[in-house]
């Protein structure tokens, strides 16, 4: 299932450039070559899931488009800022088949854009003139931020548990699809409990979609991905699949390269030594049941959120909503 196919494409079709050129106004406000740059990764653009599901979730409760379109556009402009830093911190050169930033600029060029981002997402979600959004955007920022300096700073030598797990894609992932969902709700000034149902759909999703995330990092092709096969691992980070391959496999002396990866397990000096090792895993996770066995853990998720959602009358909207579940296993390798 291909983003592109899904309904809300079509269902939001008016606002969805409204969304874009308010995220693109920030261009007024930076210099050359800044500006172009940022507007590059902007209309880079990507399956737009998480403005598409704070406009879906502001129709569920009839809240008028042009109060949400802000919110939408802070939200993905927090995501694009997010991933601005993440590439400067994985050192990662290529994104969606382009050039991150961090391959041609400084580091400190490279900070102060995702700075800017941050800043310009804070000013959408100000214009929304609702104390509860702009709260809300200001603690997933948080969570977020402390999610990658707690990644930075882990110096275990162990396997992370399945709680680290989940702590670890809370951070980076299902909050920000968490704040995509309840705005909604937020926005129409709803009862807490609506709030917080969406709130947790919203985290579900945003699991299921990590996990699906972390299984196509090495049964994918670099050609769909946009980045190399076992991009995670090469970095030393170990997602929910990896984690059960190892569980089952715990005498495996690769655990240690892995770990390695991050600078975890000191006095360790090989990349090239451990690329052999690496190649090797990739090629027995794709012949494991990792893969089978996350799979089913989020759809396990997508299920849990779709029986949210069903507290609601069915309109169309809800059911772009559970559209969107549905394509967040889905998605092909």
């Amino acid at each position: 299932m291909k983003s592109e196919g899904l309904q809300y494409s079509t269902m939001l079709r008016d606002e969805f450039p409204a969304v874009h050129a308010t995220m693109l106004e920030v261009q007024q406000h930076l210099p050359d070559p800044v500006a172009p740059a940022l507007a590059a990764i902007i209309n880079g653009g990507g399956k737009r899931l998480r403005p598409a599901l704070v406009l879906l979730s502001a129709h569920m409760f009839d809240v008028d488009a042009k109060h949400a379109i802000p919110v939408a556009a802070a939200v993905e402009m927090l995501h694009t800022a997010t991933l601005i830093h993440d590439d400067l911190i994985d050192n990662a050169l290529i994104r969606r088949g382009k050039q991150t930033l961090n391959a041609n600029w400084s580091a400190a060029a490279t900070v102060l854009t995702g700075d800017v981002a941050f800043a310009w997402a804070a000013e959408l979600a100000a214009r929304s003139q609702n104390l509860k959004v702009v709260e809300r955007f200001s603690e997933t920022l948080a969570i977020i931020c402390k999610g990658e300096l707690n990644q930075m700073f882990d110096n275990r030598v162990q396997l992370p548990t399945e709680a680290d797990y989940y702590d670890r894609i809370f951070s980076k992932t299902a909050s920000l699809f968490a704040l995509a969902a309840e705005s909604g709700p937020l926005l129409a000034q709803r009862d807490e409990t609506d709030v917080q149902r969406l709130r947790t759909f919203g985290i579900l999703l945003g699991e299921a979609f990590q996990i699906v995330d972390d299984v196509l990092d090495f049964m994918g092709d670099e050609a769909t991905l946009g980045k190399p096969v076992g991009s995670d691992l090469r970095q030393g980070i170990i997602t929910l699949p990896v984690l059960h391959y190892f569980r089952r496999h715990p005498d495996d002396v690769r655990i240690s390269t892995i770990l390695a990866r991050a600078g975890r397990v000191r006095g360790h000096d090989g990349y090239a030594r451990s690329e052999k090792s690496i190649q090797a895993l990739i090629a027995d996770l794709r012949q494991s049941d990792a893969a089978e066995w996350a799979m089913q853990e989020a759809e396990t998720r997508v299920a849990e959120a779709n029986t949210l959602l069903a507290t609601y009358p069915d309109t169309p909207y809800r059911q772009a909503m559970q559209e969107i579940t549905a394509f967040a296993v889905q998605r092909q390798y």
